[in-house]
């Protein structure tokens, strides 16, 4: 990487890093505001936004922090350096929401059996409040990169948010033109069901990348038979692909040459064509010229990709 490049890619990540500090900034200044007013006029809707606001504040406090450490350059203990930090942030965050929607049903469960006065007015004012300030926060995050389980997690707790204080105005707009009580607990489990779910596909990407699952849309015996391309390679096994953090990929593979190849060479076409190909950035290849001797590559590790045995 150049200097220039590696200077536009510090610029980037600090300015995505001081977006995370704005929304951290806005959304907890929201959630004090909305829990004094959830308190004030009896609404779960918005106590239970108030509550998902306090984890997203927190969570959006461990994205900037994650984005902050995954700048960190690599040492001797970890030489990956600290780029993972976001996915167990992302892992994190999907959890907390979920101990969050629990509380939520059953505050609403309870609240269905025994209805409670609210302050229609009050509630209406602070969920409007509440959306306005959750719209600018979205915009402060801006679009992000599909692979940045980051920003995708942070984005997912604002999107949460705004949801909540969706259902909270239209459950106060109810309550105060109907009368029906009922509206503020059962905005309140729609909204929780749809976190719910954003929460779930956090969780399984998170978990996917830290269980050195190979990424989406990349398949070991495509890359297999891509690298096998290579000039002079006769046979490519013992194919592994999985993820740093969000869209970081890298892979290792043996790869068997003819004896008479020329071993720099080949070496150099398959990480071109990891690169283009996959978008593998870090590929690490153990060239062979006989039979591999690892334990794993058994007859079995070369028809699994190949169709046959050596």
């Amino acid at each position: 990487m150049t200097a220039p490049e590696h200077h536009h890619d510090h610029d980037h990540a600090g300015a995505g890093e001081r977006r995370l500090l704005w929304a951290f900034v806005l959304t907890s200044i929201t959630l004090v505001v909305e829990a004094a007013g959830g308190w004030i006029s009896g609404s779960l809707a918005l106590l239970a936004d108030a509550g998902h606001m306090f984890v997203d504040a927190f969570a959006l406090l461990l994205a900037f922090l994650g984005a902050y450490f995954a700048r960190r350059p690599a040492d001797d203990r970890r030489s990956f350096g600290y780029a993972r930090l976001e996915v167990l942030v992302g892992y994190t965050n999907a959890l907390f929401q979920f101990a969050l929607v629990a509380w939520i049903v059953v505050e609403a469960i309870w609240r269905f059996a025994r209805p409670e006065p609210i302050l229609s007015g009050t509630m209406l004012i602070i969920a409007v409040i509440g959306l306005v300030v959750n719209l600018f926060v979205l915009q402060v995050l801006g679009g992000h990169d599909h692979d940045d389980l980051n920003a995708a997690g942070a984005r997912l707790h604002v999107l949460g948010d705004l949801l909540g204080s969706l259902g909270a105005v239209a459950a106060a707009l109810l309550i105060r033109w109907q009368g029906w009580l009922w509206a503020d607990p059962a905005f309140s489990i729609f909204v929780s069901l749809l976190i719910a779910g954003s929460a779930w596909r956090l969780l399984k990407r998170s978990a996917h990348i830290l269980l050195e699952g190979t990424p989406e849309g990349v398949d070991t015996a495509q890359v297999a038979v891509a690298a096998k391309q290579g000039e002079g390679i006769v046979d490519v096994h013992h194919v592994h692909v999985w993820q740093l953090a969000g869209g970081r990929r890298l892979a290792t593979l043996h790869a068997r040459l003819r004896e008479d190849a020329d071993a720099h060479a080949a070496l150099a076409q398959v990480q071109a064509i990891l690169r283009e190909k996959f978008q593998i950035a870090h590929a690490t290849v153990q060239i062979e010229r006989r039979d591999c001797a690892h334990e794993d590559c058994g007859p079995g590790a070369h028809e699994h990709h190949h169709g046959h045995a050596h």
